[in-house]
Order: structure tokens, then sequence, then C-alpha cells
């Protein structure tokens, strides 16, 4: 398994392997999922990633981003909660 070093990799690897010819310099806090061809779909399978990658788990209650920066908010706030045993 391929350890990722941030947030922003994991998503800019993502989209490599999914989108047509991602323009890596437009992942960009400000670029919404939308502009980047991330639907609900393919936000589901961001998500399962990041667990795969980080195992920690997404409440499956968080409001769906609509911006990198919204989406990269939330994933920071996942990594700083306290873990539960």
């Amino acid at each position: 398994m391929i350890m990722i070093m941030n947030d922003l990799e994991l998503i800019q690897n993502f989209l490599k392997d999914r989108v047509e010819s991602p323009a890596l310099d437009k992942i960009v806090p400000e670029a919404t999922l939308t502009e980047l061809g991330i639907d609900s779909l393919m936000l589901v399978e961001l998500i399962f990633e990041f667990e795969d990658q980080t195992g920690l788990s997404v409440p499956t209650d968080i409001p769906p981003p609509t911006t990198v920066g919204e989406l990269l908010q939330q994933l920071k706030d996942i990594r700083n909660q306290p873990a539960t045993k």
C-alpha cells in the first residue's frame, strides 16, 4: 500500500486515476468538486480511499463538501479527532 503524504495529494492521485488529463494546478482550495469532475459517487469513492489510506472512519452525517477547501478541512478535522476505542 502506498502511503499518501497529505490529503491534497490523495485528491490529486484520486483524480489522476479517474479523470481525463486532470490539471493538478486546478486542484486548489477554491475549486469546486463539480469543476474537477467529482460527482457524488466519486466523492464516496474518495472518502473510501481516505479511510483505506489512514485507517480512520469518516462520519456519515457530515455535510457533503462543495469545494476542495471544504473537503480538505473535513479530512483535517477527522484526522484531528481523538482516537476512540
